[in-house]
């Protein structure tokens, strides 16, 4: 199903928001979150170097996808906020990496690019749709085909040939590093876009696989008896090899099939809604061994790390942007299960004003740190503590924004708000 009406809105008059002073948040005034919220996209945004009329690829360290992930960011950020102030370079990098068949396969990066890869990408795009963020470019297809495209690209490489099915984390032989490993973020990944091409068209097709991809991971053991999302598994061992004792588990792979399971929750009905409500809570409880770190001491209570690698400084460049995306899609997950709405908010909001007291670093000295848990900024200053800080503050402002469009609803826009 596509929808491809062109829409031409007139320019909305949006009040500016002035930038401020992280430390000084305050979770109850929206004019506060949207100030420091401000702040952090800007400190988020100096690490990116394109223009509103051209893409530009990140600098090292940082690859592909985390670029991807980063547009996604700043979706929010636009949605959230209503300051429309990058989203003509936002609309530029995400259309600039569609690839010859529109499906986010960029032969340029194909030395980078996984399954997972391609997934945010997917998040992002979707997103756009979910919002009718601006499409300019008439010569390439609306947000939602591209999503559906994506979703193609995914399905094609199911693998049947090693542990009864799944994605494996890469996709060419030309990049053998995690091609013998299946993973819970590519399969999360497929398993969240289903969903949500679901609740957007109403295809049964994507409903069946969003199950099958829930099931296979369950199956597996990625997702385990007490709905721990684990790392992954070596298909040179059919995934006989996933246990919660040696198997690393990361906080962004518990917030996909978070936000995932929560839109099945919402698209169902009867017995499968309750099936899959249970699962989101369920999800949801077990991801609070991200919380808390040292016990209820050290004013740590309900404050967000990432537990694999955080508190003994072994995370890399990836691991530190991986709790933006866990308060990314369990905000997401609570506007579609409202019932998980307490508990999200005591451990997001908790975290929130934790992140923002450490955004006192680099040459700014607003650029926010890795631990949430010490007295001010701690770490570098790098994209991924930016992005982290970001999503978990903004994320705030969720219950105020419009929720996802679906159906009709969802229109190709081709002009930009002002702001």
């Amino acid at each position: 199903m596509r929808f491809v009406k062109s829409v031409r809105p007139a320019a909305a008059a949006i009040s500016l928001i002035s930038a401020g002073i992280p430390k000084s948040l305050d979770i109850s005034s929206t004019t506060s979150v949207q100030s420091v919220a401000k702040t952090i996209a800007q400190n988020t945004m100096s690490f990116y170097k394109g223009t509103d009329d051209q893409f530009v690829d990140l600098d090292a360290p940082y690859y592909w996808w985390q670029c991807g992930a980063m547009m996604g960011s700043m979706l929010d950020y636009s949605h959230y906020t209503g300051d429309h102030t990058y989203d003509k370079k936002i609309a530029t990098a995400i259309l600039a990496q569609v690839g010859p068949n529109f499906d986010y396969m960029s032969p340029a990066h194909a030395g980078q690019e996984g399954n997972d890869d391609q997934a945010f990408w997917g998040f992002a795009v979707l997103a756009a749709a979910e919002r009718n963020f601006p499409q300019p470019r008439s010569e390439i297809p609306g947000y939602l085909e591209l999503g559906e495209n994506i979703w193609q690209s995914l399905a094609s490489r199911w693998d049947t040939t090693t542990c009864n099915g799944g994605l494996r984390w890469q996709i060419f032989a030309t990049n053998p590093n995690g091609l013998d490993y299946k993973n819970a973020v590519s399969n999360g990944g497929f398993f969240q876009i289903s969903a949500r091409l679901a609740r957007i068209t109403g295809n049964q097709t994507y409903v069946e696989w969003a199950n099958k991809v829930w099931d296979w991971t369950q199956g597996t053991g990625m997702i385990n008896e007490h709905y721990q999302v684990l790392d992954g598994a070596s298909s040179g061992k059919n995934c006989s090899d996933v246990n919660a004792a040696t198997t690393v588990s990361f906080s962004y792979s518990q917030g996909i099939y978070t936000y995932g399971a929560a839109i099945m929750a919402n698209i169902s009905t009867g017995a499968d809604q309750e099936k899959w409500t249970d699962r989101t809570k369920k999800l949801l409880d077990s991801s609070q061994n991200y919380f808390t770190p040292f016990g209820d001491v050290n004013n740590s209570t309900d404050v967000m790390y990432e537990h694999a690698c955080e508190h003994i400084d072994i995370c890399n460049t990836d691991m530190k942007s991986f709790k933006g995306y866990f308060s990314r899609f369990v905000y997401a997950s609570k506007i579609m299960v409202p019932s998980i709405k307490p508990t999200v908010d005591r451990l997001l909001h908790t975290s929130a004003k934790a992140a923002a007291q450490g955004c006192q670093g680099g040459q700014t000295g607003t650029m926010c740190g890795r631990k949430w848990y010490v007295d001010g900024f701690y770490g570098d200053a790098g994209l991924g503590e930016q992005m982290s800080a970001l999503e978990t503050i903004q994320g705030i402002l969720v219950d105020q924004a419009k929720p996802p469009l679906r159906g009709n609803d969802i229109k190709t826009v081709r002009t930009f708000s002002s702001s």
